[in-house]
């Protein structure tokens, strides 16, 4: 499906699924550095019903290496998310989601639910799933309502709401937006399904995880200009994100940064 197909089908229904859209030899080299940080981290499943009591999950994955920096700039998947938000989109968290066999399904759920905005509305998030391993009913695919986003209420975890499984082959990135209600499912069968929580928001709200805090200036300083402005060393509109009127890159980073402030388009 070509983009404009994937958008429109976002718009009607709240998700898309890209096919194949990630080299399987990158995958292999996400699985193989994801083992390798849990082990290093001692990763354990967290103990309360919505991250999941046999879930593995590692957080703030941009400090764990070179390989977790390529998945917020990957080409068959930025451009997408910068059509359903804007090019001014900023990463909201980057994490690893490990449903362990005999894991329940995840309450159901929107991502921006917890922001008080009337509903329905304007995208404001833009998460993607990425699947390391293949995605199935059985072992715990992400769980979807089709055109749940459109609704003018967010859904009540503690209560049942009827799903399907959004199935992919391993290499495959699930799109959605915020408003989406959905959840991850069962895992029934005796091994990991493995995913990359790739998640976005528009650059005029917070994020989810706190990148200017949770990444020292010094790694992002290596970092490629695209991810540190994905991350928040940008600005949003030429204004919201500045540091003392000046761009966040040339003032942390000391970078020769060409962006104007809204200021500076407004001067007689």
């Amino acid at each position: 499906m070509e983009m404009e197909g994937h958008l429109r089908r976002i718009a009607e229904v709240g998700y898309t699924i890209l096919e194949n859209a990630i080299e399987p030899d990158f995958v292999d080299e996400i699985a193989d550095a994801l083992r390798k940080v849990e082990a290093e981290l001692g990763a354990v499943p967290a103990d309360n019903l919505f991250e999941g009591v046999h879930t593995t999950r590692v957080y703030n994955l941009l400090v764990h290496g070179p390989t977790f920096e390529k998945i917020p700039v990957h080409p068959e998947v930025l451009p997408v998310v910068e059509r359903v938000l804007d090019p001014g989109a900023l990463i909201s968290s980057l994490s690893s989601i490990a449903i362990g066999p005999g894991e329940r399904a995840q309450p159901i759920h929107a991502d921006d639910q917890v922001i008080p905005l009337a509903r329905p509305h304007i995208p404001i998030i833009c998460n993607t799933m990425w699947a390391i391993t293949d995605f199935t009913e059985e072992n715990g695919a992400t769980r979807v309502i089709p055109g749940s986003h459109l609704r003018d209420h967010a859904p009540n975890p503690l209560e049942h709401h009827d799903t399907i499984a959004a199935e992919m082959p391993k290499g495959s990135v699930l799109v959605w937006v915020g408003s989406l209600w959905h959840g991850g499912g069962a895992n029934l069968t005796d091994t990991r399904r493995v995913g990359i929580a790739m998640n976005y928001c528009a650059g005029y709200i917070r994020q989810q995880e706190n990148q200017q805090l949770g990444i020292p200036p010094k790694l992002v300083g290596m970092f490629p200009r695209r991810l540190q402005e994905l991350i928040g060393y940008s600005v949003y509109n030429g204004l919201i994100g500045h540091i003392d009127k000046q761009h966040p890159a040339k003032y942390v980073l000391t970078a020769d940064e060409g962006v104007e402030m809204v200021w500076d388009l407004l001067k007689p």
